[in-house]
C-alpha cells in the first residue's frame, strides 16, 4: 500500500515517441507526484486545450496519485502533424497505450475532458482495459452538432496576439463557459495557452488543422453509445449545468444504458467546467477517495 508523502513535488516534463504514419512524433507529458506511486491518475485536455489545464488539480492532488497529463498531437509541447486526417480518434489512442505503457501501472483512473473524455471512453470500453475508473468532464455518449459547430469558430484560428494581455482577453472570451475563474486562472490559460514568436507576437499553441478531420459546414453529431454502453468501470461525469454538450435529455439516455454512473452538476459552467476551483477539485478528489 502507498503511504502518502507530506513533501510537494514539483511537475517534470517528459515524452514518448508515438509511431504515426508519418513517422515517429514527440508527445510530451507532465508526470507530478511520486513516481513510485501504484495510483495513477491520467488527465486529458479538450480539442484546443493542453497539459497545463490540470496544475490547479494536480497540485492538489499529488500528495495521494501519480498524475500524468499528456498534450495529444498538435497541442501544447507535442509535435504538430503535417496531414490534419492524421489528427483523429484512432491516433489518439495509439498514442495513449503507448503513454500508459511507459507509466507502467496495471491499473489508472482516467480523468478527461471534452475530446479526453470521449478518448478515455474508447479505452475504457475495449476488453481488459486498465481504466478502473473514468470521470468525464462534460462529455457523454452524444455530442450536439450544434456544439460542434460552436467549437469550430474558434478551433480552426490562428490568429496572432500583440500583447500577453490581448491573449488573456481572447480566451476569457471564448472559454467563458468554464465559469467563475479568477484572475491568476486566465493568466495561467494565456500563459501556457499562448507562445511568443520570432516577432514578439502571442500565438496560440494548438496547430489550427487539429479540427479539420471531423469538422465541416455540416458537421452531424457524434455518437458513442456503443463505447458508452460496453464500459464496465465507475464512472463519474461532470455536467455543466448550462453546456451545449451535455444535453439533459443525453444525459438521461446515459443513465439508461449505464444506471450506476454518478452525474453531479457544476452550477455557472457551461463547456467545460475549469477544474481550477477548490469546489470542483474537491468534487473529484472526494469521489476518487472512494475507488
Amino acid at each position: 500500500m502507498y503511504t502518502p508523502n507530506p513533501q510537494e513535488y514539483e511537475p517534470a516534463q517528459d515524452f514518448i515517441l508515438c509511431l504515426t504514419p508519418q513517422g515517429f512524433q514527440k508527445v510530451s507529458y507532465i508526470d507530478w507526484g511520486d513516481k513510485n506511486n501504484a495510483q495513477v491518475l491520467v488527465c486529458v485536455h479538450g480539442l484546443t486545450r493542453n497539459s497545463r489545464d490540470f496544475d490547479y488539480l494536480a497540485r492538489t492532488l499529488q500528495q495521494n496519485f501519480r498524475i500524468i497529463c499528456p498534450d495529444l498531437l498538435g497541442r501544447g509541447k507535442s509535435d504538430y502533424l503535417h496531414v490534419p486526417a492524421l489528427y483523429n480518434s484512432a491516433q489518439y489512442m495509439s498514442d495513449m497505450v503507448a503513454l500508459l505503457a511507459r507509466i507502467g501501472s496495471k491499473e489508472i483512473h482516467w480523468l478527461g475532458t471534452s475530446l479526453g473524455g470521449i478518448i478515455g471512453m474508447m479505452l475504457a470500453a475495449q476488453p481488459n482495459s486498465p481504466i478502473k475508473s473514468l470521470i468525464l468532464n462534460d462529455i457523454g455518449m452524444i455530442v450536439p452538432s450544434m456544439a460542434l459547430n460552436r467549437l469550430e469558430t474558434y478551433a480552426r484560428n490562428d490568429r496572432a496576439f500583440s500583447s500577453f494581455e490581448e491573449a488573456r482577453s481572447y480566451f476569457q472570451t471564448i472559454l467563458s463557459p468554464f465559469g467563475p475563474m479568477r484572475p491568476e486562472h486566465w493568466d495561467h490559460i494565456a500563459r501556457y495557452g499562448t507562445k511568443q514568436d520570432e516577432t514578439g507576437q502571442f500565438r496560440l499553441t494548438y496547430d489550427p488543422a487539429i479540427g479539420q478531420s471531423f469538422m465541416n459546414e455540416a458537421t452531424p453529431s457524434l455518437h458513442f453509445e456503443s463505447y458508452w454502453q460496453a464500459i464496465s468501470c465507475p464512472i463519474l461525469v461532470l455536467h455543466g449545468e448550462e453546456s451545449d454538450f451535455l444535453l439533459p435529455e443525453i444525459i438521461t439516455k446515459m443513465l439508461y444504458f449505464q444506471p450506476t454512473a454518478k452525474i453531479v452538476n457544476i452550477p455557472q459552467s457551461g463547456h467545460a467546467p475549469s477544474l481550477m476551483i477548490p469546489e470542483q477539485i474537491r468534487i473529484i478528489e472526494e469521489w476518487l477517495s472512494t475507488m
